[in-house]
């Protein structure tokens, strides 16, 4: 007979202890993935984050199948979280204003994330387009201040932001200043 004194730990369910495992080393997984693409860009590879996570390449793969697949997931999250920051900027009473801080960060975010940057202008697994909307939208959102030329649009948007980024990467240049300077050029081509 037990004493009602003592306390004892629920009885878990078979296999809720390995459940919890794998649950812990998903998030080892996706935070040495995340740190990876970060630094690496699309070059990571799969031995290496299971490395970096301290896991077999057989629980990675459990996971995502293929290195496409991690990539996508990253993307998917990093550019909702972009996405969450432009709605943000949408918002604001002086899209202007939001305008000219959200470029020249975005470029300087891209710099400390070569796989984001990456995955912004090439768009071959997960596309940038959804984003450049909601960009292009705010170009459009500022154009009552009379800083902005009329005639931007979207696909001004595309050639000369998506065209800074491409130029970046390719001379392989990862200075947060310099983009940021450029990210102040960007903003030069659409005042009128």
């Amino acid at each position: 007979m037990t004493s009602p004194d003592i306390i004892r730990p629920p009885i878990e369910p078979h296999g809720s202890h390995r459940r919890l495992d794998a649950r812990r080393n998903h998030e080892k997984v996706i935070a040495a993935a995340r740190e990876l693409f970060a630094r690496h860009g699309p070059r990571m590879t799969i031995p290496q984050v299971a490395e970096r996570a301290g896991v077999g390449r057989a629980t990675v793969y459990r996971s995502y199948p293929s290195k496409d697949d991690l990539v996508v997931a990253l993307v998917q999250e990093q550019f909702q979280e972009l996405e969450e920051r432009t709605l943000a900027a949408l918002g604001s009473d002086d899209a202007y204003r939001e305008l000219c801080d959200y470029i020249p960060d975005l470029l300087e975010h891209l710099t400390r994330n070569r796989g984001l940057a990456a995955a912004f202008f090439e768009g071959r697994l997960v596309p940038a387009g959804r984003l450049l909307e909601l960009i292009g939208r705010l170009v459009e959102a500022a154009k009552p201040s009379g800083q902005i030329r009329e005639d931007a649009d979207v696909l001004d948007l595309r050639v000369v932001l998506c065209g800074v980024i491409r130029q970046l990467i390719t001379l392989d240049r990862w200075d947060g200043e310099l983009w940021r300077r450029y990210g102040h050029m960007v903003l030069n081509a659409f005042r009128p």
